[in-house]
């Protein structure tokens, strides 16, 4: 990815119109009755009966386009100082969920430290909804080798049931595949006979739909493709996003691929990571002043939504919405949803993707599935970190940057504050065994090593 400077930043998307374009703060959106502020974040009422929902051609199931990704939940802090759910705010953001029309919720065994499935099934059942109002998503995520054995795959499945307080799954999922290529697909689920029990666990009705999750190697897509007649994948769940909508030089990260590989099978498309992670709402300013000058009442997450969901074979979208604002925010771009034109389509994918592409972050989502690090390093929160930084222009060049000092400052005081010292880059020892588990194929030792590096620099006054 070609560096910029935030000089050079703000020549491409021009001082005279970011500051125009910020100058929005405040002002009055009609449609929502209430103020937004230049983010685009409305304080007004949200719809209760206007979700757009999709059908699923197999089921005739009616899903709501927003889905419900049980992986970044609110968190709180036990009696030990340890973090844990807050599940008293989850029951809360699942129940006005239900309300307003969400109907599809996403979790894996391996989310939230193994406690996603548990808190989920919590709250649906404090939520008061009937189990026939809503669809779980859940995964078999048999990732480490201890848990490639036949039965150790079938028992986690049968406590995803448990823990979900229910006799049957909507959507079941294969759990990133593409990782490492094939030869994880024949231990996690073809040499142990797992897939095809699966299989029969969907003819016995205790999984509805079969499918699978896809990053990685586009070639394990394409074998999943291939033998579709023979699984009969009654869904298939990928990333994609306007960035990488057109990815020539990855096809397993070009969404345009990958969607319309499915659309040649009629497989109704789930989406997963809409803003990389949070990366295409958390953007610089002058990326926002771009965005504004469009639809300066519209937050920028919207338009992401608002891109993926408008592609037809889409069932839903899902979102990992931490927040009541995150899940007002998605609730309103969805309620309903306002299918974007050509011509912005257009606009996304190539000025916009460019701009956002030429701003040298690193292309980590906060997955966590690279965690735990064997030597306690907390990979994620080093990277949001660092992103976080290189969107406000606290990551400088050299000394003779003119905001050096007061970058300087922000950057280690930031740091410390984000992530304990003793989980930062400098403990990295180079395993290198976070690399297979990362979707989006990062480097993560080199990451490692250039991040400690420069923190280093600035911290002796070398750079």
């Amino acid at each position: 990815m070609k560096d910029i400077t935030r000089r050079d930043f703000l020549k491409v998307s021009g001082t005279a119109a970011a500051t125009t374009a910020l100058a929005s703060c405040g002002i009055k959106d009609d449609n929502a009755d209430g103020e937004v502020d230049y983010m685009g974040h409305h304080d007004g009422p949200v719809p209760t009966d206007k979700m757009t929902y999709r059908t699923n051609p197999k089921q005739g199931d009616k899903v709501s386009l927003l889905g419900y990704g049980w992986m970044r939940l609110p968190n709180t802090k036990d009696e030990d100082g340890r973090d844990i759910i807050d599940q008293e705010q989850v029951n809360r953001l699942c129940k006005y969920a239900l309300d307003h029309g969400v109907n599809y919720f996403d979790t894996s065994p391996a989310y939230c430290r193994g406690k996603s499935e548990e808190s989920l099934g919590i709250a649906l059942e404090a939520s008061g909804y009937k189990r026939s109002d809503y669809f779980i998503a859940t995964k078999m995520s048999n990732f480490s080798p201890s848990q490639y054995e036949f039965e150790e795959g079938k028992a986690m499945f049968e406590r995803s049931l448990e823990y979900l307080k229910t006799d049957y799954i909507d959507y079941l999922l294969l759990h990133s595949i593409g990782g490492g290529g094939m030869n994880p697909v024949h231990q996690r689920y073809l040499d142990n006979g797992l897939l095809d029990w699966l299989v029969e666990q969907r003819e016995a009705g205790r999984i509805r739909n079969l499918g699978f999750s896809f990053h990685g190697d586009v070639a394990v897509f394409d074998w999943a493709m291939a033998h579709h007649e023979e699984y009969h994948w009654d869904f298939v769940q990928i990333q994609a996003n306007y960035v990488d909508w057109n990815n020539e030089e990855d096809k397993g990260r070009s969404g345009k691929y990958l969607y319309d590989e499915l659309v040649k099978r009629k497989i109704p498309v789930v989406i997963m990571e809409p803003l990389l992670g949070g990366r295409l709402s958390k953007v610089p300013d002058h990326v926002v002043a771009h965005f504004k000058q469009r639809k300066p009442e519209d937050s920028v997450a919207s338009w992401a939504f608002r891109y993926i969901g408008s592609k037809p074979a889409v069932l839903t979208v899902l979102s990992g919405m931490t927040y009541m604002e995150h899940l007002e925010d998605n609730l309103r771009t969805y309620s309903p949803l306002e299918p974007l034109t050509e011509e912005e389509q257009q606009w996304l994918e190539g000025e916009t993707a460019t701009l956002i592409k030429s701003y040298p972050t690193i292309d980590c989502n906060d997955c966590n599935y690279c965690m735990p690090c064997p030597y306690g390093l907390n990979i994620p929160a080093i990277f949001v970190h660092y992103n976080k930084c290189v969107n406000k222009g606290n990551v400088p060049e050299s000394q003779q940057a003119a905001n050096y000092a007061k970058a300087r400052r922000a950057f280690l005081i930031g740091y410390d504050r984000s992530v304990p010292k003793l989980r930062q880059a400098n403990h990295c020892i180079q395993c290198r065994e976070c690399i297979p588990h990362c979707p989006q194929q990062i480097d993560i030792p080199r990451e490692m090593q250039r991040i400690d590096s420069f923190v280093e620099k600035l911290k002796q006054g070398t750079l």
